[in-house]
């Protein structure tokens, strides 16, 4: 019996470290070979042009071999106007665009979620997806289109009802540019942006709402003190989380934008883009220096977003 026990009792011999190592591999090697090409595809992509930085130091371009100039380029970006404009452009319409996105997703959502048919109301949600499915090009053309001086449809509506008198080019004035494209940018994310907020309002509890209608509260009142401060969380870790990404702005711009107002609508990786493919003259190693400059920016952020959301949820993002 002593025998048995011992026998039960007895501490396992530890695999060695290599050994564990190659038998978990081999036990899920398919998956591995499923993760392959993402592998590929992250070191091909992501970290294999990271290489690239060191033209940041050079002046480079296609015509003359690279010459190491330390610092030169970041000097040339801090003495460089346009560079600031489109830096500030960046932070006014990403900062703009985001709190946009979160008061208009977070009104449509309430609204979405007070309708009480359920098939109407999967209807709306779809319809209101269906936007955030086109490619970015696709909705610039469209809107280049309704929003024409050449029989555009909104100029037409506008001439018909005697608001103007002469038709206008919205996305070739600067005044007209940025409102322009929060509207389309909001028409075609809002409905996107809705899902998260739309998730939160189904995970609170009924029996709040219960005992709120039996106080003669009405539904707005329901609104106000049940519903809003239980998304406040939410709303909270979104604003955090973008954050991060408010730098990341390029696609959206590159399909509206033209030069005549460069001043307003000009960011930075489309100033980047501009420098780095310049016909008449590329400037790879000063787009380089201010795609670092972008780079380093955005880090922080994210540091600061990571940092943020330890405070406000007790964990990072990181």
């Amino acid at each position: 019996m002593a025998n048995i026990n011992s026998t039960v009792t007895m501490k396992k011999k530890p695999l060695g470290g290599k050994s564990d190592l190659r038998t978990r591999i081999w036990k899920y090697r398919y998956f591995y070979i499923m993760f392959l090409p993402v592998l590929v595809a992250l070191i091909l992509f992501y970290y294999l042009p990271m290489v690239g930085i060191r033209f940041a130091f050079y002046k480079y371009t296609p015509f003359a071999p690279p010459t190491f100039v330390g610092m030169a380029n970041f000097k040339r970006l801090w003495s460089t106007p346009s560079f600031w404009t489109a830096f500030r452009n960046t932070l006014e319409i990403s900062l703009v665009n985001l709190f946009l996105s979160m008061i208009i997703s977070i009104v449509v959502a309430l609204l979405i979620n007070e309708i009480g048919h359920l098939r109407l109301k999967k209807t709306v949600q779809t319809i209101i997806y269906l936007p955030h499915f086109l490619s970015w090009v696709v909705v610039a053309s469209i809107f280049m289109i309704v929003l024409s001086p050449q029989g555009g449809f909104v100029n037409q509506v506008l001439l018909s009802l005697g608001i103007i008198k002469e038709p206008i080019y919205f996305l070739a004035e600067e005044k007209w540019w940025r409102p322009v494209y929060f509207f389309i940018s909001r028409w075609k994310e809002t409905g996107w942006g809705t899902i998260i907020y739309l998730a939160t309002l189904t995970s609170i509890s009924p029996e709040l709402y219960e005992a709120a209608s039996i106080d003669g509260a009405g539904r707005f009142k329901q609104t106000l003190y049940i519903t809003i401060p239980s998304i406040m969380n939410t709303v909270i870790i979104v604003l955090i989380l973008n954050l991060a990404k408010v730098l990341n702005l390029f696609e959206s711009v590159f399909v509206l934008y033209n030069p005549l107002v460069y001043h307003v609508s000009d960011v930075i990786q489309t100033y980047v883009y501009r420098l780095a493919l310049n016909a008449n003259a590329p400037d790879y190693g000063f787009s380089t220096a201010v795609g670092l400059f972008k780079s380093v920016v955005s880090c922080m952020l994210v540091l600061f977003s990571n940092w943020a959301s330890k405070k406000v949820r007790g964990r990072g993002i990181l």
